[in-house]
């Protein structure tokens, strides 16, 4: 992607802040339609009618909020530490929009083609556990340490099965490129890896049980990382007003949010990658049959946001349809079950893949 800015502007600098503010806008343009269809969502489901007024069904609604909420004075309290309560939301923003620089939205539209892109993401999504506890901390509220420590621990543990389904994704494919596990899944969704991967042999269709279990634990991890129900006990308003951010209002609380579904689409996108190929085209391209080569990246572009919004739309759905856990019970699910699956999971992947 920076070789297209830099092709179309000549300028190495504009160029670099170009890359830099594809990712920022798609995080904003996510965390408002996210917004407005999770209260559609919610609306449909409990036989309500949503957002109405504020523009064509309501679709003003989210931006007028977001307006508002810029225009809000930032009231502090006395008793914060003030320059990690100000850090705080920078640093969660940050491990979120850093890790958009790696997802590749088609063959060339990606911030950065790195060759360690899955163990990128992982790596900077630490950021967000430091700038939660920050939060928490600095904010001097007992509703958010305790909020912000539940967060840290609930993180922490549900990285490990996330690491394990992925190292055993790397084990298969060879490669930690996000761009070169989707490349290998191309041509139709038989060759995805949910269905067992490229190819034709034995191996493949042994392998089908074993990836979807993998799918399964991944997508419960990872919904327990960005805080979503069952897994929102950190911010469990019943409990905890808001949580780690009770004391944050305005803007800062916006970065909040913005990360929260900037993080929703992050985990929906390396789970459409890893197993659901991608950017790649389930039924094949148009472009190839019209012989229209520009056509084909419109149409990966397409089809890997597609895939992103239903997952998040399946965040949503079982946001409205499951109670929260418990602490305990979050726990248990992760180190009594996901964790021992997910590593024998991990073996018998490894010895199919020998075969």
């Amino acid at each position: 992607m920076y070789q297209f800015f830099y092709d179309l502007t000549g300028n190495v600098i504009i160029s670099t802040i170009a890359v830099a503010v594809v990712p920022l806008v798609n995080i904003l343009i996510v965390a408002l339609i996210g917004v407005y269809l999770e209260r559609k969502v919610s609306a449909w489901m409990q036989d309500r009618v949503g957002p109405n007024r504020t523009g064509p069904l309501g679709l003003f609604q989210t931006v007028a909020d977001f307006v508002k909420m810029l225009q809000k004075e930032d009231a502090t309290s006395t008793e914060i530490d003030r320059k990690l309560y100000n850090i705080a939301p920078v640093l969660v923003f940050a491990g979120t929009f850093a890790s958009f620089a790696a997802i590749p939205f088609s063959k060339h539209l990606i911030g950065s083609e790195i060759e360690v892109g899955l163990f990128y993401i992982l790596a900077v999504s630490s950021f967000v556990v430091a700038g939660i506890l920050m939060a928490g901390w600095a904010s001097n509220n007992k509703y958010s340490l305790l909020g912000s420590m539940r967060a840290a621990a609930q993180i922490i543990s549900y990285e490990i099965p996330t690491a394990i389904v992925v190292l055993s994704m790397v084990m298969l494919t060879g490669t930690l490129s996000l761009t070169q596990i989707s490349e290998i899944q191309t041509a139709h969704f038989w060759n995805w890896y949910i269905f067992g991967g490229p190819g034709l042999a034995l191996s493949k269709f042994l392998l089908i049980p074993f990836m979807i279990v993998g799918f399964i634990i991944i997508f419960i991890s990872t919904l327990a990382e960005v805080n979503r129900t069952p897994f929102d006990i950190p911010e469990a308003e019943s409990e905890l007003v808001a949580g780690y951010f009770t004391e944050y209002c305005g803007t800062k609380w916006a970065m909040f949010m913005l990360a929260e579904y900037g993080n929703m689409f992050a985990v929906s996108a390396i789970v459409s990658i890893l197993f659901f190929g991608g950017y790649q085209s389930p039924f094949g391209y148009l472009g190839n049959t019209l012989g229209v080569s520009w056509l084909i990246p419109l149409e990966q572009v397409g089809w890997f946001i597609a895939k992103g919004w239903f997952f998040i739309f399946i965040q949503m759905w079982l946001r409205w349809t499951l109670p929260r856990l418990r602490v305990d019970q979050l726990m248990s699910l992760c180190w009594k079950y996901l964790i021992p699956y997910a590593i024998v999971n991990l073996v018998i992947i490894g010895i199919i893949s020998l075969l």
